[in-house]
């Protein structure tokens, strides 16, 4: 692989800055100028924990999280919090998006003293990095019988002082429950396989949990989830079971019409705070719009419906405008707040509406997006409405314009220049910040959405971006020894990759790869496929560790199946070994990932919809499931068909190889040596279809192909 290899460059340290002054992360330099004094995580905190004889004081938010920014102006930017903090701790500061790592170890910690988790996150412990308290936010004094940090911190100092013994005690429990919960399956007889009926027992899960009024799953808050989504959508493909594609259209539909999607510039925010989509969290995520668009092109190749494609089109173009670097990488995410005000970018008063249109264009957007004089957006501040709202839609423009007597293109056309007026006067507020640093797990994902994107609108555009994104991590993001790196900003990679890393990108290769046919993706989809094995698994029980064997260990080596607000690693690495191992004949890999079942798999079996990603491995590893060979000319139309029928269709369990009549493809036959003697059949293009370890003879016709991949 070809690597360019990025060096720190020292920077001077302001007299009012802390040491966060040096660091990359957007969220790490946001705290740089408070008066605590920061350190980032590593040896030199630590080292002086232990010379000055104090706890350790470990704070970890993102940047676009606004209660971390609601805590940081209220206490950290506080001179007398500061000095407390400063006075009784060696205080830390970690981005959760840099150091999932310790931010999956510690969530874990404070779940187990508190029973809850989210962030800010606070975790106090010892010089050795044993912790014995844990917060999540802190008001500066005690507020609603809530203790506030400054009492806190006078409790620990106590404590510190008096009941040292007490205090390490308490910690060597922490620790060790840690431990055991990272081991408790491990000494468990895993069943032998997870079967059909776990994908059975997974949508009944799901079913029980669905909101039958605003879709979506549980009440509020309530999370896109669009893993749960691309799950059911096989299921219905599986059982041809209606109800399981209904909840995905209902969830789909409601998202789409709801506050939580951005109707002036697009994009979807993190999620809602209510039950019906209508009032947001409105940081935007990178990994949410890549999951989402994933799940709306999948919804379009399983119904043909075009509000599902017009969703595609709309967050691709939210991503290209404001989420992507002039390189190509793409950002990690856009701020909830605006001049310290929660959506204050997003909310919009009548009298706004007014002063931006005409009296006739804004009567009709007021009742197009339901704007209310007293407001529709409850302020959480003060917990009433404050006259501002939230843009929503009620209805689908298409039942929209039945009620109002237009034609649905006429209306569409309507509220399409009302919009870009409304954009214009938006523009010209203060723009969220933007967390600018770029990704290798999220920008997987984000590829592997444009490439899905690009094959089922035929939309060569968004290859492109893929392409050029992916080159991105190529050239900036493996370092000299041939290994991913986690996180890039400024001209700097840094930090070994996570298991996140590997499998997404893997993933979003794999996908470039059908997208553009180009073989040199599938070749580093297989190295770091093979890299991730080599360095990530666990060889006594089976799964992916989360960080590499030559990684730092926080506390615990541990591994994670969860799939939460994105899948879990070790479920896309199931996944991407499976396609692999089809596309290659490399049967290594396809034992890998059964083995990986077999190892989570009592956990799984407790609550299978908690693993909606690995139930998606699980459907491609049950089958039925087939490979797909086309030889020809990319030049020529009968090739183009081919290619064509298959993307624009539902087909999940399927990969796609391509074989070149005209260069006779040497690298791909390399790859995948089972193809290099498959030649066109009366010279025109040709598809080989292997469905369930079974190969059917060669067909020129595009119909008898797609029988094939049909077949039940």
């Amino acid at each position: 692989m070809n690597v360019v290899v990025m060096r720190k460059i020292p920077l001077e340290r302001s007299p009012r800055a802390n040491r966060l002054i040096l660091e990359k992360s957007p969220y790490l330099l946001q705290h740089s100028h408070n008066p605590v004094d920061w350190y980032p995580w590593g040896d030199e905190a630590f080292q002086k924990a232990q010379a000055e004889d104090k706890p350790v004081f470990l704070s970890i938010g993102y940047s676009a999280c606004h209660w971390c920014h609601v805590m940081e102006k209220e206490s950290f930017e506080d001179s007398e919090v500061a000095r407390m903090l400063n006075d009784t701790f060696v205080c830390v500061k970690v981005d959760r998006e840099e150091r999932p790592d310790l931010d999956t170890v510690f969530m874990k910690i404070s779940q187990a003293i508190t029973g809850t988790g989210g962030w800010p996150l606070h975790i106090v412990m010892t010089a050795d990095k044993k912790p014995f308290f844990a917060a999540t936010y802190l008001p500066k004094e005690r507020r609603f019988g809530k203790p506030g940090i400054m009492e806190i911190i006078q409790q620990i100092k106590r404590m510190w002082t008096s009941k040292r013994n007490e205090l390490g005690n308490s910690a060597e429990k922490i620790t060790a429950l840690l431990r055991n919960s990272e081991k408790e399956f491990e000494n468990m007889q895993p069943i032998e396989e997870l079967a059909e009926s776990t994908l059975d027992e997974a949508y009944t899960h799901l079913l029980d949990d669905f909101d039958e009024t605003h879709g979506g799953f549980d009440f509020a808050p309530k999370f896109p989830a669009p893993h749960k989504l691309c799950f059911l959508l096989r299921y219905w493909k599986r059982t041809q079971n209606d109800k399981a594609l209904q909840m995905v259209e209902k969830t789909l539909t409601e998202m789409r019409l709801g506050g939580i999607c951005d109707h002036l510039g697009f994009g979807f925010h993190r999620y809602s705070t209510d039950a019906n989509w209508l009032v947001p969290h409105f940081e935007k995520m990178l990994y949410d719009q890549a999951m989402l668009v994933t799940t709306y092109v999948e919804a379009y190749q399983a119904t043909g419906k075009e509000e599902y494609k017009q969703t595609v089109r709309e967050v691709i173009s939210y991503v290209m405008q404001d989420m992507t670097d002039p390189l190509g990488g793409f950002y990690t995410a856009e701020d909830a707040d605006s001049e310290e005000e929660e959506g204050k970018y997003y909310l919009w008063t009548e009298e706004e509406i007014e002063e931006t249109l005409s009296p006739k264009e804004a009567e009709f957007i007021k009742k197009i997006f339901n704007i209310e004089k007293e407001g529709n957006f409850v302020d959480s501040a003060i917990g009433k409405r404050n006259g501002k709202n939230v843009l929503y839609l009620k209805k689908p423009v298409d039942e929209l314009a039945t009620d109002l007597g237009f034609s649905p293109a006429r209306l569409k056309s309507e509220i399409e220049e009302i919009r870009k007026k409304l954009s214009i006067f938006r523009a010209k507020r203060v723009h969220p910040s933007k967390d600018d640093k770029i990704l290798a797990d999220w920008n997987g994902l984000m590829i592997v959405a444009l490439a899905k994107a690009s094959q089922a609108l035929h939309e060569p555009e968004y290859a492109v971006v893929a392409r050029k994104a992916a080159d991105f991590i190529i050239e900036r993001l493996i370092d000299k020894e041939g290994r991913l790196l986690h996180c890039y900003r400024q001209g700097e990679a840094r930090i070994p990759g996570f298991l996140d890393d590997y499998a997404f990108f893997t993933w979003g290769l794999k996908e470039l790869y059908e997208a553009v046919l180009d073989a040199k993706y599938l070749r580093y989809a297989i190295d770091l496929a093979k890299d991730m094995l080599a360095h990530f698994w666990d060889q006594e029980h089976g799964g992916f560790y989360s960080t590499a064997d030559y990684s730092e260990i926080a506390l615990e080596r541990s591994k994670e199946i969860y799939d939460g607000a994105y899948p879990s690693g070790n479920s896309v690495a199931a996944l991407v070994l499976l396609f692999l191992g089809r596309m290659t004949g490399t049967i290594e890999f396809e034992q890998k990932a059964a083995e990986l079942m077999r190892a989570f798999s009592i956990k799984v079996a407790r609550s299978p919809s908690a693993y909606a990603q690995l139930m998606v491995a699980l459907d491609f590893a049950l089958g039925p499931s087939s490979e797909v060979v086309i030889v020809g000319d990319l030049h020529e139309e009968d090739t183009d068909e081919f290619l064509r029928t298959i993307r624009s269709r539902f087909l999940p369990r399927k990969v796609v190889l391509f074989r070149s009549s005209v260069d006779q493809s040497p690298e791909i036959a390399e790859l995948t040596s089972f193809i290099k003697n498959l030649q066109r059949e009366h010279a025109r293009a040709t598809a080989f279809v292997c469905r369930n370890h079974v190969c059917n003879l060669p067909t020129t016709n595009v119909s008898k192909m797609l029988e094939m991949l049909e077949q039940q």
